[in-house]
């Protein structure tokens, strides 16, 4: 659920939290209060923050950054965790890479682990965040850099 705000506007978040808690009871389904994390993104990190929003009587955890479907999402809107969690989600599975290049492994299975074990982690929603890295986040998620470095002698 999504409030965008005026600076000088007043927070609805709480009402519309009461309607979808209310809309989901009446559909048979209960939200749980432990998974449902509040992001404040924008300019009103800069001001006054607003009162937590209450859900089955129990604050919403206010948070900096989360994770939604595999993206690390933070109220920067910057994606440094992001490229530092698939960098390291990636290294993981270089490493096994190199152990079966080390094992004998012909070119063909090794291209083959890294199209489909190595590269779809550092791809994942690319076009959603990518435009936005610095150059050197770029570099640490550059693909060809990744193989030359483990195929290669």
């Amino acid at each position: 659920m999504t409030e965008v705000l005026d600076k000088s506007a007043v927070s609805n978040m709480q009402s519309l939290v009461d309607e979808l808690v209310q809309q989901a009871t009446e559909a048979g389904m209960i939200v749980n209060g432990r998974k449902t994390k509040e992001i404040l993104i924008g300019s009103v990190l800069c001001r006054d923050l607003p009162l937590s929003v209450i859900l089955s009587s129990a604050p919403v955890e206010c948070v900096t950054t989360f994770k939604l479907l595999g993206v690390h999402v933070a109220n920067n809107l910057k994606w440094a965790q992001h490229v530092r969690a698939i960098s390291s989600k990636a290294a993981s599975r270089l490493h096994f890479l190199k152990r079966l290049k080390r094992s004998g492994a012909g070119l063909d299975d090794l291209l083959c682990f890294y199209g489909t074990v190595v590269r779809p982690v550092l791809e994942y929603t690319c076009p959603a965040w990518h435009s936005s890295l610095t150059a050197a986040q770029s570099k640490a998620l550059d693909f060809k850099f990744h193989m030359h470095r483990c195929l290669m002698p």
